[in-house]
């Protein structure tokens, strides 16, 4: 059977998952601060592990490689964090951390910047990364806009070094890692 973790769930409970968080929410199975490590789960134990809006409020680099002892090798790891545009990270206070399309390559092997030495722990490789884009009232043109900058990766990173990130800011990185 599948063993899946919702790490920093809040109340987004998921049925069939061990749903982490700092608060005793109900629903919530474990309760422990993920600034605490290690976790309280034993090595590769997690098939899946899903990562939403939570590495911008941490110091996530340590529980990243938390989140790779515990992940079984082949396991996917989904990460969706505030995009360095989002006005979100202005707007929330313990928001902490500012992410780019490519901030995960760094955590995987033969990582595409060449900078796989940074880190004693890695990743197989990402095996999907999208920017989101607001999509609701004034941002109803985003629909035609998201898959065209989701084209591929030299799209991706072309709208992040332009002024197309300015004028047109984003929501969201979507990300998965492959152990």
């Amino acid at each position: 059977m599948e063993q899946k973790l919702n790490l920093g769930c809040g109340t987004d409970i998921k049925e069939g998952w061990v749903n982490l968080d700092v608060s005793p929410l109900e629903g919530v199975d474990v309760v422990h601060d993920v600034n605490t490590l290690p976790l309280p789960f034993e090595d590769e134990l997690f098939d899946y592990i899903l990562c939403q809006d939570i590495l911008e409020h941490i110091e996530y680099i340590p529980v990243l490689k938390e989140l790779h002892r515990i992940m079984k090798k082949g396991g996917i790891i989904e990460i969706r964090v505030p995009h360095f545009t989002s006005r979100i990270n202005y707007i929330d206070p313990t928001h902490k951390k500012r992410f780019s399309i490519e901030t995960f390559d760094f955590f995987t092997s033969k990582a595409p910047n060449g900078r796989d030495y940074y880190f004693d722990f890695h990743f197989e490789k990402v095996i999907y990364k999208q920017i989101w884009f607001y999509k609701k009232g004034l941002f109803f043109g985003n629909y035609l806009f998201e898959p065209f900058i989701n084209a591929g990766n030299r799209m991706r990173m072309y709208y992040e070094a332009s002024f197309l990130s300015r004028l047109f800011p984003c929501a969201n990185i979507r990300v998965k890692l492959q152990k």
